[in-house]
């Protein structure tokens, strides 16, 4: 593409950016507007440098994907805590990782804070922060957070994507579910959520560990680019529980994107 049509197209879709930053702030008020704008514009321009317009797909459903993406790059490197924070953080999930190794499962909150010297209160707080941060759910909660929003090319494959997504969540065994859709959704702290269901702050952390391992799962079975990669599951959840949750996502999703696409397909005709 010429450099004079790559500005043009920048230029013309620079209310798309805006449209999206307004809909993701309105549900997620903690995050900068002017940092996702920032972000949102260079992934505009990138996405005009790297857009081929004879595979026939319109440049704003192209944009879009790039542009969420790096909403979701935004708010995993969000500098939200002091650098003391993230390095407590870093030590935090460091110590819990080589326990994880040394003891075959996930150490509790008072062993964790035996091996950093600290009392109960200091490690419960590292690990509630570090549960905070953004992690492997960080696309999907980008794509959540402009669900409802209309694409003005009306993106199919966003559609298709955002119908999964949703899925793989729902389709998590309850507690699961509950504990992703609260920390990721309802901005809620581990600690909070095990007080209010009875259990340990380190029972809830692995409950969620796994709900995203399961989920990774879930994603590069059915609804990965690389459909015919071989694929080692990540999930250490019993197979039978691994293969029932695989078996109601592809029930749920295959149909419901088919549907859709079918009903796209109608009422472009």
């Amino acid at each position: 593409m010429e450099r004079a049509d790559r500005n043009a197209l920048v230029v013309e879709n620079l209310p798309l950016v805006g449209y999206l930053v307004s809909e993701v702030c309105a549900k997620a008020t903690h995050l900068s507007r002017d940092d996702l704008a920032s972000a949102g514009s260079v992934a505009l321009i990138t996405a005009a440098d790297a857009f081929d317009p004879t595979l026939g797909v319109p440049f704003g459903a192209f944009a879009r994907r790039r542009i969420i993406g790096a909403f979701a790059d935004e708010m995993r490197a969000i500098d939200w805590a002091p650098r003391s924070v993230r390095k407590r953080i870093k030590e935090t999930l460091s110590v819990r990782e080589t326990l994880t190794a040394e003891l075959g499962r996930y150490p509790s909150v008072d062993e964790v804070a035996a091996a950093l010297g600290v009392d109960r209160e200091t490690a419960e707080a590292a690990l509630d922060d570090a549960s905070r941060t953004v992690s492997a759910l960080d696309d999907t909660t980008a794509e959540l957070l402009v669900s409802e929003t209309a694409s003005p090319e009306g993106s199919l494959l966003t559609e298709e994507r955002l119908t999964f997504l949703k899925a793989a969540v729902h389709n998590l065994p309850p507690k699961m579910r509950y504990i992703v859709e609260q920390i990721y959704f309802e901005d809620r702290s581990v600690k909070e959520i095990a007080e209010e269901v009875g259990a340990t702050h380190s029972a809830v952390s692995q409950q969620r560990s796994e709900a995203i391992r399961l989920l990774r799962d879930g994603l590069h079975t059915h609804y990965s680019d690389d459909g015919g990669a071989s694929y080692v599951p990540e999930s250490r959840i019993a197979p039978s529980r691994r293969n029932a949750y695989l078996t109601a996502l592809a029930d749920q999703t295959v149909g419901g994107i088919t549907r859709f696409t079918r009903q796209h397909q109608t009422a472009q005709a």
